[in-house]
């Protein structure tokens, strides 16, 4: 395999080619020298307003839920409701995850009263076929879908190879879809390399920042993974060097993907890797963009992958991964996101005695998110790449789609994709797609009990998303008062 690395000169060039000096030094960090590009690159996101631009309307309920019938409306009501409540999220977690539950009658029961309420309501299907119908009803009402098999971790690789034929099987029940009702087809590394594995790599290639003389054999041509403020606490010591058996799964794994990617291209389907929690995601970040490299061509990209903004580097990595995909000619696309692992970030920063790497605030990650929107709207703009920007944050979306009339990519529909899971933030979704952008809606589908780890996600993550969908909520409540009065009077 090759040895030669694209960023070690990339990284160079982006460090020190600039003028710019912090106070008190005579030579400028890496972090002061992307900071100070990042000004003189990004001009001044527009400033936020309450008072939302008028081609984006998020008040007439009755425009905004005109496609959805009154039956989804109301159970969409009782579990936005339901989730507002701490104490019924707490029981419901409890109930999916009490061993008490797992068997007999009372498991029956559990399942049964989960897939009526939130499995209906956060994912499309049992299987690829029924989760296509659910394409074709969002596609209806004018959104898009991004299709995801719902599986998860992987530890071994019979298993890998079977969570490959599910990803590959996805692909093919896209292409039978109406002509782009399917934006993305959505991968996790961790369904297709084993989690050991994953860790290793990452590992390996904290060390290798940590000691850019420590040499990775089997490591191909990638765009940057870390930045000066990236954690590597994880990496206490010196690795090992992956062994033979290593090596033979890290090569499957990588020709797993490899066959994925080829798929996608032929179908011209593009592929969007999730992102984790950072114990894995720099092995995910190198898996991403070595295939990027292998098969984003022209103004096209098919390999996306996905940057979380509620990391206090987000903003840095995608500067040196942007710059450096631009350098070598890329086009590079990106989906942004907050992040879903808070809780368990934060404790693991903890146990090895580092401040976590998320931002202080919610502030600070509505900020990052908000820089990091503007900035790869310009770029991309005004050169290769395309964007995702996941947002359920109102004001996230009012402020990305200002942005993106006022430097024309609105018009330019390849170039930028806002995207929300199913099941929330159904009034954004559907006032940008209203005001005539590209909308998609995340779309996990697989038996309950394969997504309930999603499931699961999405309750212990998202406890102030789903809380905050008081918007959705008040707007589904007066249309509903509405058509009963119509069908009353």
């Amino acid at each position: 395999m090759a040895t030669r690395v694209v960023p070690q000169k990339i990284i160079k060039n982006l460090r020190f080619k600039t003028t710019t000096k912090p106070l008190n030094s005579s030579h400028p960090s890496a972090t002061a020298a992307v900071a100070s590009l990042l000004e003189r690159e990004q001009p001044s996101p527009p400033q936020p307003s309450h008072q939302q631009p008028s081609y984006l309307d998020l008040n007439d309920g009755e425009r905004l839920f005109s496609a959805v019938p009154t039956s989804t409306l109301i159970r969409s009501s009782a579990v936005l409701h339901a989730t507002a409540i701490g104490p019924v999220v707490d029981v419901g977690i409890w109930a999916m995850q009490s061993k008490l539950l797992q068997t007999g009658i009372l498991k029956d029961a559990v399942m049964a009263v989960t897939k009526r309420t939130f499995y209906e309501h956060f994912c499309a299907g049992e299987d690829a076929i029924t989760a296509g119908k659910s394409i074709r009803s969002v596609n209806e009402a004018g959104l898009r879908g991004m299709l995801v098999f719902g599986v998860e971790d992987a530890h071994e690789n019979d298993g890998c190879d079977r969570n490959l034929k599910g990803f590959l099987h996805t692909v093919d029940v896209s292409k039978s879809l109406p002509p782009s009702s399917v934006s993305f087809v959505i991968v996790k590394i961790t369904a297709i390399c084993p989690m050991a594995l994953l860790e290793r790599i990452s590992d390996l290639l904290r060390w290798q920042q940590k000691d850019p003389s420590f040499n990775l054999p089997w490591k191909q041509d990638s765009l940057p993974i870390f930045s000066e403020s990236s954690p590597l606490y994880h990496t206490t010591k010196k690795p090992e060097p992956l062994t033979p058996q290593e090596e033979s799964d890290f090569q499957l794994a990588n020709q797993r993907l490899q066959q994925l990617c080829k798929k996608c291209v032929e179908a011209n389907m593009p592929l969007l890797v999730d992102a984790e929690h950072t114990t894995v995601q720099p092995a995910i970040d190198y898996f991403t963009y070595s295939s990027a490299i292998m098969h984003n061509k022209d103004d096209n990209p098919i390999v996306f992958g996905t940057i979380q903004t509620y990391l206090k580097d987000a903003k840095e990595r995608l500067f040196l991964a942007t710059q450096a995909a631009e350098k070598i000619g890329i086009p590079m696309g990106f989906k942004l996101v907050r992040g879903a692992y808070m809780s368990t970030e934060s404790t693991l920063a903890e146990s090895f005695g580092f401040k976590s790497p998320i931002h202080d605030t919610i502030k600070d990650t509505h900020n990052c998110f908000n820089d990091c929107s503007s900035y790869l709207l310009e770029k991309f703009a005004n050169g290769k790449g395309s964007v995702v920007l996941a947002a359920h944050n109102i004001e996230s979306g009012k402020l990305a789609a200002a942005k993106a009339y006022e430097i024309g990519i609105g018009k330019v529909n390849h170039k930028l994709e806002f995207a929300q899971l199913c099941g929330m933030s159904d009034a954004l979704s559907f006032g940008l797609s209203n005001a005539g952008f590209r909308v998609s809606k995340y779309m996990p589908f697989g038996p309950v009990e394969m997504v309930m780890p999603y499931l699961l996600r999405r309750a212990e993550e998202n406890r102030g998303l789903l809380a905050a969908s008081g918007f959705d909520r008040q707007l589904i409540r007066r249309e509903l008062g509405r058509r009963l009065k119509a069908a009353i009077f």
